[in-house]
């Protein structure tokens, strides 16, 4: 008997990743709720785009992993995320591609790791037939 063979569940392994994004991208989401979108609208205005897209922001970190968190529009909430961060990517990481940690880890490792997540959510999600 082969014990291994028990655990292979795609469709739940997909469906845990997609919540797991889901649910840590809307920490993310709420602290911009409760703190306002100021910093990321003074990187935009820096970077010389207009303001106002700082509010994009919440569909990206908000609305998106509520889409996931439900399973709705699953493949465009997922592109949508894996967008927002790499946005986040230039704007607010773009001198740190090549920094480490502290403890020897990458320095955007949670950053790859959203974005990476995103795009596997996007490219294995197979709709309910």
């Amino acid at each position: 008997m082969d014990f291994w063979k028990h655990f292979h569940h795609p469709r739940a392994a997909m469906v845990l990743l997609r919540i797991a994004l889901a649910v840590l991208m809307l920490f993310h989401g709420w602290s911009k709720i409760a703190h306002g979108v100021g910093g990321i609208e003074a990187m935009l205005i820096q970077a010389g785009l207009p303001g106002f897209l700082a509010y994009a922001v919440f569909i990206g970190e908000v609305l998106a992993p509520l889409l996931l968190l439900v399973g709705l529009w699953v493949v465009p909430a997922a592109l949508t995320v894996a967008a927002s961060m790499v946005v986040a990517l230039v704007l607010a990481h773009a001198g740190h591609f090549f920094d480490l940690s502290r403890s020897g880890g990458w320095a955007l490792e949670l950053q790859a790791f959203f974005l990476i997540t995103a795009l596997v959510v996007a490219l294995g999600h197979s709709p309910n037939k």
